[in-house]
């Protein structure tokens, strides 16, 4: 099932260590604090129970949202990413996809 995980985890080295677990588990990064992918209900179980040990009595904040398709497949995103001075501009369709413009 895909899934997202957020947090906000002030203590630096603890917020590497969690963002090594999702990389480890398959997940992408999609914003500093931000990660999405698919992982089974076992998965994403075992991933919290991994942070929560880690986070241990550390300030923090973790919310992993599973997805199910039609809300996937419903979501909206645009990715711009600038090349040799320009912006490569993208543009959202109603499918959720960007393209070129």
């Amino acid at each position: 099932m895909n899934c997202l995980l957020v947090y906000d985890i002030p203590d630096d080295r603890t917020r590497t260590k969690i963002a090594d677990f999702c990389l480890d588990y398959g997940l992408d990064r999609i914003q500093y604090s931000a990660f999405v992918g698919n992982l089974s209900r076992t998965h994403q179980e075992e991933l919290m129970m991994k942070i929560k040990k880690r986070l241990g009595k550390k300030a923090g904040k973790v919310q992993l949202f599973p997805l199910c398709a039609k809300d996937w497949e419903a979501r909206l995103e645009l990715i711009q990413e600038e090349r040799s001075g320009n912006s490569d501009h993208k543009r959202v369709q109603s499918d959720g996809r960007a393209t070129g413009s």
